[in-house]
């Protein structure tokens, strides 16, 4: 029974760890999805900053991306960007292929 209680703990922690690792990447890939759509914007380095904290506290707003997706949509065509719901999906998937890079690079 113990062996049974001990594989049910280890297998809470794993699913403890990998919910965490999650969390990190997704806020690694939303601070980069940040970064290139400020520079689309043409904000200053202190805005840039300022916005990668947005696009982070947005991602809260509901489970998955959507709620990723609209305000970089939003914002981008507020500021006269001809960026797609299309393009940053893409851009989307492509900084969260780096930022799984850089959380494995970081964690060597």
């Amino acid at each position: 029974m113990t062996d049974f209680k001990d594989r049910g703990r280890g297998e809470e922690a794993k699913h403890a760890l990998d919910e965490e690792t999650a969390f990190k990447i997704a806020a690694r890939r939303n601070r980069l999805l940040g970064e290139w759509a400020a520079g689309l914007m043409g904000l200053t380095d202190e805005e840039t900053e300022s916005y990668k904290k947005e696009v982070l506290v947005a991602d809260f707003e509901e489970a998955g991306d959507e709620d990723v997706v609209r305000k970089l949509l939003g914002d981008l065509t507020a500021a006269g960007s001809d960026v797609s719901e299309a393009d940053i999906r893409a851009k989307l998937d492509e900084c969260a292929v780096e930022a799984r890079r850089q959380f494995i690079s970081s964690q060597g």
